[in-house]
This record gives structure tokens, sequence and C-alpha cells, in this order.
């Protein structure tokens, strides 16, 4: 039974993929389909066990977002992310309990909770929409960030609101909220970069044991923060980061066991969240649960966002769609089991409305998305489709194997292959058109369906990468037109302490300088031959000066000759120089 209905799942993943919405409808849709009111009529009640298992695979998630995360796209907006995660966490909660307090008619720990547990956003269902839909890595950035901060902050809330004593001085709980989020930011960067050390200088006997210790010292950084009365949630999502931003020795096979891990986790804990709901019981908490999120996506989450961004120059069409980009997912439904496990009453009636809440407004905003981005000029419609570059490691070379596909409306359509303008230690190798493999030449032109082959040094790997991201987006005159920005340079690594950064040369920048090289040696060997001729006259001049008392034309000759050839000479290295100057000016614009 298990297995099917894994595959059901793994199958579900195509439809969603074509359908534009987020796989965690069609899971939360298999497990409602087997339940008590379903076709197979699986009892399901045990809130406790679903708990348990939801927060596990919380672990596994975070831990390959974490993964999976790109520092250089993060940093940006980390101060963002971090406002959204912690004042706006606070701002959505007090908005969305006044709302559901005095227009649904809940009391204020109800209110409260439900506040906490739907202030949680979802970066899988927001990326999984967003998947055709380019955005500037400031913005997805900060949408992935913000996922991984705020679910920390969120589950001490919700279990501070579950608690059965009343709150009494919410500045201790502030207190005790900033007190566990730093054991658990601590003890998540120790574990990381200590995982990340001994990794590095351990040689374990097979390869397939490095993604197992990497998801070890994951789960051991949760385990450390909890132990330690810290967020392991934000512990294992910070020892991923640290991890994931390392050159771990066998770093794709980690990566596609991470990510295998992270979908039989999804598909495991929303099929059990829906198995847990009973759909003839959500009646009578439609119409709450839709006042509710109207109150959170059209008021909360803007004003949340409007408080964020308040200390940064954040554009109007960005906070717009950071405000529509709040989805909610799996990690409200499991918050949503913690009342239940600790007996608050009504908890069944909050579980309810947030069942219902994430299923319609995942199904409102979901769809919607890409046309916002379109519509707010975040998206490119011509570069929907992402330059896939998969990397395999070449350890006994010191390099890596670049493999990409140019999709279609690419700008990489029509360059040439010396156009790409690869740092010094990347070359394009082999290019497969129609299922034909050849061997390009620098005037090789690419085209929309061409798989590359790029092979490239340690040190300018990522260079590599992010200047055939660059020209994808910008074509051969990226770097001119802003896309690729210091991406296409080379990496601290490649270039001398204290050296300014080293462009490569244009094509007609290399003919150009043969072309000079080629005049460079043609001068010199006419000044060579002048010389000579000049020594010759001087000396014919001489001796007609000895025979003829000194009347001779040589020895006017030889002077003017002498002084007419050494202004050519000067003359010719000012132009040189002077060229050479405003070369290297041009370059530098």
């Amino acid at each position: 039974m298990c297995a099917l209905v894994l595959l059901v799942a793994v199958a579900a993943v195509r439809l969603s993929s074509r359908s534009g919405l987020p796989s965690l409808l069609i899971y939360l849709g298999i497990g409602v389909a087997i339940g008590q009111d379903g076709l197979v009529g699986v009892v399901f009640d045990d809130a406790e066990l679903t708990q348990v298992i939801g927060y596990a695979a919380l672990v596994v998630i975070l831990a390959e977002g974490g993964l999976g995360t790109k520092w250089r796209e993060v940093k940006p907006a980390l101060p963002v992310a971090a406002m959204l995660s912690t004042v706006g966490v606070a701002v959505s909660v007090g908005v969305t309990a006044t709302g559901a307090h005095y227009l649904v008619g809940l009391d204020w720990k109800q209110s409260l909770i439900i506040g906490a547990v739907v202030s949680s956003t979802d970066a899988a269902a927001v990326f999984s929409v967003l998947r055709k839909v380019p955005l500037p890595s400031k913005l997805t950035g900060a949408l992935e960030a913000e996922s991984g901060f705020n679910d920390a902050p969120v589950v001490i809330l919700v279990v501070a609101f579950s608690t059965t004593g009343p709150i009494e001085h919410w500045y201790v709980l502030v207190g005790e909220i900033a007190l566990e989020l730093a054991i658990g930011a601590a003890i998540g960067l120790a574990v990381g970069l200590l995982g990340s050390y001994g990794l590095r200088h351990v040689a374990l006997p097979a390869s397939g044991l490095y993604p197992i210790a990497v998801l070890a010292i994951a789960v051991a950084a949760y385990a450390g923060g909890a132990l330690a009365h810290g967020s392991g949630f934000l512990a294992v999502y910070l020892a991923s980061l640290v991890m994931g931003n390392t050159r771990l020795p066998h770093w794709p096979a980690t990566r596609g066991f991470a990510e295998g891990l992270g979908w039989i986790a999804q598909i495991g804990m929303f099929v059990l969240l829906g198995l847990l709901v009973t759909p003839h019981e959500l009646g009578d908490d439609i119409v709450p649960a839709l006042v509710v999120g109207l109150i959170l996506t059209a008021v909360a989450r803007p004003v949340s966002v409007l408080v964020s961004t308040a200390p940064f120059r954040t554009p109007w069409q960005e906070k717009a769609l950071l405000s529509w980009a709040g989805l909610r997912g799996a990690v409200p439904i499991v918050l949503a089991t913690i009342p239940m496990v600790a007996e608050v009453p009504e908890s069944q009636r909050v579980f309810n409305i947030v069942f219902v809440l994430v299923i319609v407004y995942t199904l409102v905003q979901g769809p919607t998305l890409p046309w916002l981005a379109r519509r707010l000029r975040l998206g490119d419609s011509e570069l929907a489709a992402d330059l896939g570059v998969e990397s395999a490691p070449l350890e006994r070379l010191s390099g890596h194997l670049l493999s990409l596909a140019i999709p279609k409306g690419s700008r990489m359509h029509g360059v040439e292959v010396s156009e790409l303008r690869l740092p010094a230690g990347a070359a394009v190798t082999l290019i497969v058109r129609d299922g034909t493999s050849f061997v390009p030449g620098p005037t090789t032109v690419l085209r929309s369906g061409d798989e590359l082959l790029v092979v490239a040094t340690d040190p300018v790997r990522d260079a590599a990468e992010r200047r055939l991201r660059a020209v994808s987006q910008g074509g051969k005159l990226a770097d001119w037109l802003g896309t690729g920005g210091d991406d296409a340079r080379p990496t601290e690594s490649t270039r001398r302490p204290g050296a300014p950064a080293i462009w490569p040369p244009w094509p007609w920048q290399r003919h150009r300088a043969r072309t000079r090289a080629g005049a460079g040696r043609a001068r010199g060997g006419s000044r060579a031959q002048g010389a000579g001729r000049t020594a010759d006259t001087a000396r014919t001049a001489g001796t007609g000066r000895t025979a003829d008392t000194g009347h001779g034309r040589g020895d006017v000759a030889g002077p003017e000759r002498r002084a007419h050839g050494a202004t050519r000479s000067a003359g010719a290295a000012l132009g040189e120089r002077h060229r050479d100057e405003l070369d290297h000016s041009r370059d530098t614009t």
C-alpha cells in the first residue's frame, strides 16, 4: 500500500509541473482519498504521531533547503529576510489574531494560536509555482531565507500559546524567543563548520557514505539545538547552509540524495496530514477559514512586508510580490497539531480552519504568482526556462565537468563559442546537436537545443557557470548590458592578491593584438635594417671625409638620417603607448 501511494505521488509531480499548482495539494488529496471519508476508508486520528513524523519531515526538508541555498543569493537579502522572520512574524500574528477574534468570534487564545500557525511561509510551495519565472536573485534569496528562518520563531510562539497558563509579560516571551534563536544559530553554525571541516579532511571508504554523513550532521545540529533549549529548526537550516556552500567531496551525489529524501519527507508528511483530516467535519469551518485567510493575505502579510522593508530601499514592485508570495504549506498544518497534542480546547477547529485556509489560498495564490511577476515586470517570459547546469567533479584532474542544455528562448542561441568569453581554465569540449556529437571550434555557432560539455578547473568552476548563465540571459553583451555583473569576472582565488580584475579579451581584441604584434616585429626588423644602412653610410662617409678633406655628402646625410630614424622610433613608441592606454581605458569602462 505504501509503495503504491509513493508511486502515485511521484507520478503526480508531473501533473503538478504542468498545471503550475504546488505538489502539496496533490499529496494532501491523496491522503484525503485514502482516508476514512475517501475511497479506501483508512481511519487515522493519532495527532501525536502526526506531530512527531511532521517534525522529522521538517528537519529533512529544512536540511535539503539549506544544502540547496546559494549563499551569494541569500547574502544580499539577509537583512530583509531577518526582518520578515522576526518583525514581520510579530506583525502578522498580531493583525491576524485581532481579525480572527473580532470578525470570526474566536477567543484570544485560539486567535493567537491561529495567527502564529499561519505566519510561517513555505518556500517549496513558492518555487514550485515560480520554477518557470526568473526573478531577481535578491527576491528569490529573501523568500528562500525567510522560509528557512521563520519556522523557528513561529514554533516557539505556537508552543508558548498552547500552554495552559496565560502569558503575563510579553517581554519575557520576547526574551525567551531571542535566547532560543541565538542558541540555535550558534549551534547550527558551529556544527556546520565542524562537519564541513571533518568531511573535507576525513577520507571515507565509500563515496556513498558522504551523503549519509551530511544528513547525519544536519540531524545532529537539530538534536544539539533542542537539547540546549534552543531552536533546533534554525540550527539544522544554518548547519545545512554552511555545508551546502562548502566544497564537500562527492557533492553531486550528496545533493541528489538530499533531494530524494526531501521528496519522500514531503510526500509522507502531506499524505499523513490528509489522513488526519475528517472532510465531513470541515463544513462549519469553511467560512471562518476564508475570513481568516482574507485577513492574512490582504492585510497582515502586506503590512508585515511594509514594516519589515521600511529600513531598506525596496521597490514597490518587489514589495507587492513579497506580499503575494507568502504561500502557506506544510509547516502551518504540522504546527496546527501542537494544540491538539496539548489538548487545547477547540483545537480540532483550529486544525480544520488552518487546513482549509492552506488549500484554498494556495489554489488562489499559486496560479496567479507567475502572472503577477510578469505584470510587475519582475519576470521575462522570453527567459522562462533557466539554464540548467549539472556538475560532476573530476577529482584526479582537479576539475569539474559541466553539462548544460540551451533551452528555447535562451539568448545563448546564435552566440559563437569564442564569444562566450569563458575564464582561462574553462573550455567547451563537446556539443551534442540533433543526436550528433562533435568538437566545436572558436567560430561554432550555438543553437537552442544544443547540449554542451564544459571542462573547468576547480578555481574557475563557479566563474564559468556564472558566465554561462549571464550569456544565457543577456547574450554576448551580457557584461555591457549589466546582466553578467561581477558574475563574469574571475573568482578571487584566480587573481593575485591586490591585482585588478582581469576580463577575458573580446575576439576582435585578440585579433588586434596579433596584428599589432606582427606589425611590431615588422617595425623592429625595418629599424634594424635602417640602423645597419645608417652605420654603413656613416662608415662610407667617414672614409670619404678622410679622402676628400671632410667635404663628402656622407657627413651630412648620416646625421640627418639618424635623427629622422630616431624621431620615427619615438613617435611609433608614443603612438603604441597611447593606443594601449585607450584600449585599457575602454576595457576598464
